[in-house]
């Protein structure tokens, strides 16, 4: 709605309002080209992407709580690791006592046996330093800084059953990561689409009454308006709006590609470490074992020096700390496959029971 008046506060016969036109008007704009329908597809557009980044950002903070969990068993299992070092090296320190005691082993072997105690302790407080780190980073997640627990429950050789890569592959072609990017395409197709209407040149149109206040008369008024080159006027925003669109569509493409190469290494580095907890657990930690024993026998019996069963010793602790390196390092790949896909791999099963 509009009101006008001309004709009026002027001088000689305009003064005063006697001589005035008083004009009252309804004008609306008639919008063309579909400016309304691309505004609307436009807005959808962007309240789609809101919500795809914020599925986004939930996922990497669970990846994150995931890997942080995952790091809090590890030490958990390389406590468990070194409280056994240190109590083998209490039993290697007493029996090399006794057969020094007996003049069956030099000094040099007491105080090498001495000096791997002493290492043992030295190791397993620097663990549970590292544990306690740990607990206080994951209680974070939840907003304590004292937590009452001291532990995490879980089973650190335990994995899913992975599907076959192609399934993973596609299953990950619909995850939000990469919904963001096709969001975003449609949002910049929507931009593209509202530039294009922008081209079209709107209709106004007025209608109303107008009141001439000297001879008392009213008449109608009626109007209509059209830009003239409002499409040369828009080429530049329209030329933007495209090589917007091209862009995303490429950063897509591209990010389809780096996320079957993400996903094929984590896949592989998953299988690769989890077969090989599973050849530790059943063949490389059992064969030591066995070595172990009979080199502590030989070692009583006088056959086998202290070099022997410290070296049989370490074999048997590298190979343990091998099985633990590999189970974090198919729990973290696994997790990275699930963060990908945006879903957890079910059929889960325990390697070696």
């Amino acid at each position: 709605m509009g009101l006008e008046v001309e004709n009026f506060a002027g001088n000689h016969d305009f003064s005063g309002i006697q001589t005035a036109e008083i004009s009252l008007a309804l004008s609306s704009v008639i919008e063309l080209g579909g400016k309304r329908r691309s505004r609307v597809a436009l807005a959808d557009a962007r309240i789609q992407e809101l919500e795809y980044a914020r599925q986004v950002s939930t996922i990497d903070i669970l990846g994150q709580l995931t890997a942080s969990y995952i790091e809090t068993i590890e030490f958990q299992e390389r406590i468990s690791l070194a409280r056994e070092d240190r109590d083998l090296a209490k039993k290697i320190l007493s029996i090399v006592k006794h057969r020094s005691a007996k003049g069956a082993t030099p000094e040099s072997d007491l105080l090498r046996a001495t000096a791997a105690l002493a290492k043992a302790d030295l190791i397993l407080n620097a663990l549970q330093q590292g544990h306690q780190r740990r607990v206080i980073k994951l209680a974070a997640y939840w907003g304590d800084t004292s937590p009452s627990w001291k532990q995490v429950e879980g089973d650190l050789y335990r994995f899913a059953q992975a599907a076959e890569f192609d399934e993973l592959y596609r299953r990950a072609l619909s995850s939000p990561a990469l919904a963001v990017l096709a969001s975003e395409k449609r949002l910049k197709r929507a931009e593209l689409d509202l530039a294009k209407t922008n081209s079209r040149a709107d209709l106004s149109w007025q209608l109303g009454v107008r009141h001439f206040e000297g001879s008392g008369d009213t008449a109608l008024i009626a109007g209509m308006s059209l830009p003239l080159f409002s499409g040369n006027r828009n080429s530049g925003a329209l030329r933007s709006a495209r090589a917007a669109h091209n862009e995303v569509e490429l950063l897509h493409q591209d990010a389809k590609l780096k996320l079957h190469v993400q996903l094929f290494e984590a896949y592989s580095q998953w299988q690769q470490h989890s077969q090989a907890v599973t050849t530790y657990r059943e063949t490389i930690i059992p064969d030591l074992i066995k070595a172990l024993n009979l080199t502590q026998k030989a070692y009583e019996a006088g056959r086998y020096s202290y070099q022997d069963w410290s070296s049989a010793q370490k074999e048997l602790l590298d190979a343990k700390r091998a099985l633990i390196d590999n189970a974090v390092a198919a729990s973290l790949n696994q997790a990275v496959i699930e963060q990908l896909i945006a879903e957890p791999l079910n059929q889960l099963r325990r390697i070696n029971q």
